[in-house]
């Protein structure tokens, strides 16, 4: 499995914090979101990483390679023009060796989510795509059939997480890159004709890391994990 993190947003729910750099380099506990993303899936044993830049791309490409990682690391670079999560999948497709799942990653989501045991769930239902979801308040409902598949957007359902995977195949099945499009949007297209399965998790063990508020719930994570 190789890994995708979404790393390219302005962050403007942690503004002010990102006045003066992105999103991904904002720090909790000592390290960066970007670290902590990375360490995340180094630990469930991917070794090639992809990584998208954007907002103050040039001060993450130097943290990336001023670093000794585990794991090889690419930059998908969308200097020119933000491309939103679907736009911005694409636009790193090449970079991915195209026979193995991809775990998709928001760079700002902290979770105890077992990621061998999503791919491990991806492969056994035959997904082409696996979103992580929970139940919890958010202004963006998923709806899924009894047997798990997506069927679309809803007033009350299942969150996603910012965590998923997808198989090779999904990459000649987007649009074109040249334009920002959401990735959810082709997912619930895709849904038709190709299983686009859930995988359920505490909402307990999740935590978004978008505003200021939350980093400091991060840093109470990261004590109470480490103990």
């Amino acid at each position: 499995m190789e890994g995708f993190i979404l790393a390219a947003g302005y962050g403007t729910r942690l503004r002010p914090l990102t006045n003066d750099r992105p999103k991904a380099l904002v720090e909790v506990c000592g390290k960066t979101l970007l670290q902590h993303a990375i360490e995340k899936l180094q630990a469930a044993g991917i070794d090639h990483l992809v990584v998208n830049v954007h907002h103050f791309a040039d001060m993450v490409v130097d943290f990336v390679r001023s670093r000794q990682w585990q794991c090889t690391i690419d930059i998908s670079d969308e200097s020119a023009q933000l491309l939103d999560t679907g736009g911005g999948l694409k636009h790193a497709a090449h970079l991915f060796s195209g026979r193995e799942n991809v775990l998709v990653h928001n760079v700002d989501v902290f979770s105890c989510i077992d990621l061998q045991d999503v791919e491990s769930a991806h492969r056994r239902d035959g997904n082409l795509v696996t979103l992580c979801v929970s139940r919890r308040e958010t202004k963006r409902y998923l709806e899924f059939s009894a047997d798990g598949s997506l069927v679309g957007r809803a007033a009350e359902g299942l969150a996603f997480s910012g965590v998923s995977v997808v198989s090779p195949e999904l990459f000649a099945m987007l649009p074109a890159a040249d334009h920002p499009y959401p990735i959810i949007d082709e997912y619930i297209r895709l849904g038709h004709n190709h299983r686009i399965g859930c995988y359920l998790h505490s909402a307990d063990h999740w935590l978004d890391v978008g505003k200021p508020d939350t980093l400091e719930k991060a840093k109470q994570w990261i004590h109470f994990s480490n103990r």
